[in-house]
């Protein structure tokens, strides 16, 4: 594995995390605690250190099933979670954004996460509005203060959200999260020379683009599985990026590489890009997604590297 800084947070990462919002069921799949066990302890293996969650992946249900597999062995990792929403049912959430709904949020993710601090906490996917909040960052910092927290983040909504992305010194932030992979690249206009520009950790989410860079699926084929978030999505935009997935495919992965290392390892190539979190089902994935820092482009001269 290797490692970089998480821009000022000084947080130091593997640059490959483990995705954590299937735990919450949303992906096809429920999840029993001893199957994120595996999940988490092959991660461990390979020499991962981060996990990303939130609380709304269940109802704090993610976050539950990461505090009992990481129990006696908190330092070990570098837990990332968010605030903001609420859950109420398979894809149903409600926005909670006021410095005391947040504080409480805070309060039950440590509760689940067996815990008395988060590594990250992230503010997630809000609008422009909820995020020029005054007291809500003032009260995030008390936490910080308070050693809650050590670390504020943003998971921006939109790939393109430079107004959150250019605050995100000023309200504390050191990192931000965001959708960045092969077939969505809209990042490099405004928010990674924004990140870099401020010395800001980059977490790149989807950088699988929702499993269609595996390599697993051609045109043609389709989600029809309910309990799939990918299910309810625009069907005609689907085949259009299983085809411009092939395309990709068939003219820029080495023959005999494998997609989905060669899709992280070409995330983590971009010098604002810390950290790619995918999501795996399975410790078989853990460690398909771990074998992308063998690829010539995950470089050790990276702005963040870090040596261990």
């Amino acid at each position: 594995m290797k490692y970089r800084r998480l821009g000022k947070t000084e947080l130091v990462v593997s640059v490959v995390g483990i995705g954590a919002w299937q735990f919450g069921g949303e992906w096809g799949l429920d999840y029993t605690a001893a199957e994120v066990d595996a999940i988490i302890r092959r991660g461990k293996e390979r020499g991962i250190n981060l996990i990303d969650t939130a609380e709304c992946y269940g109802d704090h249900l993610s976050e539950t099933l990461i505090g009992q597999s990481i129990q006696g062995e908190r330092d070990q990792w570098i837990v990332a979670t968010k605030f903001g929403h609420k859950f109420h049912d398979h894809l149903d959430r409600t926005e909670h954004w006021t410095a005391d709904e947040v504080r409480q949020q805070l309060e039950d993710s440590l509760r689940a996460l067996r815990t008395d601090y988060v590594d990250l906490y992230q503010f997630h996917s809000g609008s422009d509005e909820v995020f020029d909040n005054d007291e809500l960052w003032a009260m995030l910092a008390e936490q910080v203060q308070a050693g809650k927290v050590r670390a504020l983040g943003i998971s921006i909504g939109s790939n393109r959200n430079i107004h959150q992305t250019s605050r995100s010194t000023e309200v504390g932030s050191g990192a931000i999260q965001v959708i960045y992979n092969r077939i969505d690249r809209a990042p490099e206009d405004e928010v990674l020379p924004s990140c870099m520009e401020q010395d800001l950790g980059v977490l790149a989410r989807v950088p699988l683009a929702s499993g269609y860079l595996s390599g697993k699926y051609k045109p043609g084929d389709t989600f029809d599985d309910p309990k799939d978030v990918r299910s309810h999505r625009d069907k005609e935009g689907v085949q259009a990026k299983l085809r411009e997935v092939q395309q990709i495919q068939a003219t820029e992965v080495p023959a005999g590489v494998d997609m989905a290392a060669w899709a992280l390892a070409w995330c983590l190539q971009h010098p604002a890009v810390t950290c790619v979190i995918p999501g795996c089902k399975t410790a078989a994935q853990v460690d398909s997604n771990a074998s992308a820092v063998e690829m010539d482009m995950v470089r050790d001269d990276h702005p963040q590297a870090v040596q261990r």
